[in-house]
């Protein structure tokens, strides 16, 4: 018998706070802050909280979960508790949400189980449809550019996979101007309806404005939505005072080091914490409003390990205007 006590019904005034960007010229909208399952969700994490964090998004107009084959660990592991919450919870809300997965890195042994042939891609999209219970994604993405399997066969694979229902849409990801350039011609010969890049992109990370990717996307009508928009965690106050021990650095070193913390970092994550306090933010919230402040980028994703820090960055929507002041100080700030 079902647990009547915890059975999930959404909050009715989900939509009222947040807001949606189109992708690109496509008829999709993104919801500007959506939920990234790269950390928390995998076999190391707390499914209650996990099952907090999906309800806290949605309730609050979150309508996009970004997955993608390998996150984990153990790879899978955060689509198979994704497609338990999705099962559990949203049931009655799947046609209000997005649901992407992704693949392009090492996902199984041997010379089938990485990078962009027709056959990883189709087979690692099957089993991620499985572990998320699901018969389709929304969007469908190659996750990194593959120097040796020509980007025809990479694009046929993703066209193959939408029209045999597999997902709505296709995305790359990690792609560089020129692949993104290549990737949109093959994909108007094919009628593809490639609407997405999914690249890095924060204050301290600046590559789609150098490599040319941001301003190309804009003049093609693809949308952006960027991943690690507050850097790991620096773009936060978290790491002023030391290295809390709940925090990323303290308990999985791959992605953020210590080493990372330079004096010189510090100064500049200072610096940018007393103009975000300046503007009536914290400093997490100024740095997901950058990302969004030119409407060039649809979507920021973020990582939570909490369900405050979820409340906490959607509050970045509420003021993305900056004054050419604020943005040359913040220019100034990051040596640019």
């Amino acid at each position: 018998m079902a647990d009547i006590a915890n059975i999930y019904l959404a909050d009715k005034g989900r939509y009222s706070g947040m807001a949606y960007n189109r992708v690109g010229r496509s008829g999709l909208k993104f919801p500007a802050v959506s939920l990234g399952f790269w950390h928390n969700f995998g076999s190391n994490g707390n499914y209650d909280n996990m099952r907090a964090l999906c309800r806290t998004a949605f309730d609050h107009g979150i309508t996009q979960f970004d997955l993608a084959n390998n996150y984990g660990p153990v790879y899978g592991s955060a689509e198979t508790n994704a497609g338990r919450i999705l099962r559990e919870d949203f049931r009655p809300y799947r046609d209000e949400l997005v649901i992407t997965s992704k693949a392009g890195y090492d996902m199984w042994d041997g010379p089938y189980g990485n990078w962009g042939s027709r056959k990883y891609l189709v087979a690692s999209c099957d089993q991620s449809l499985k572990r998320l219970g699901l018969e389709y994604v929304d969007i469908f993405y190659h996750h990194r550019m593959d120097p040796e399997t020509p980007l025809e066969e990479t694009m046929g694979a993703l066209d193959y996979i939408v029209r045999s229902g597999r997902a709505l849409y296709a995305g790359i990801s990690n792609y560089n101007r020129e692949a993104t350039a290549k990737a949109i011609e093959i994909a108007r010969e094919l009628k593809l309806p490639l609407i997405v890049n999914q690249r890095r992109y924060s204050i301290f990370d600046r590559t789609i404005e150098d490599d040319g990717v941001k301003a190309y996307c804009r003049e093609q009508g693809m949308g952006i939505i960027a991943f690690s928009p507050l850097a790991q965690g620096l773009l936060t106050d978290r790491y002023l005072n030391g290295i809390p021990a709940d925090s990323r650095i303290a308990r999985d070193g791959r992605f953020l080091k210590e080493s990372s913390l330079t004096p010189e970092r510090l100064e500049q994550i200072r610096a940018l914490n007393e103009l975000a306090h300046a503007r009536g933010q914290t400093l997490a919230e100024m740095a997901l409003a950058w990302v969004l402040k030119d409407g060039d980028v649809c979507s920021v994703l973020i990582g939570a390990s909490k369900p405050e820090q979820i409340l906490d960055n959607i509050r970045a929507i509420e003021n993305c205007t900056f004054t050419a002041e604020e943005l040359q100080k913040i220019d100034l700030i990051c040596g640019r």
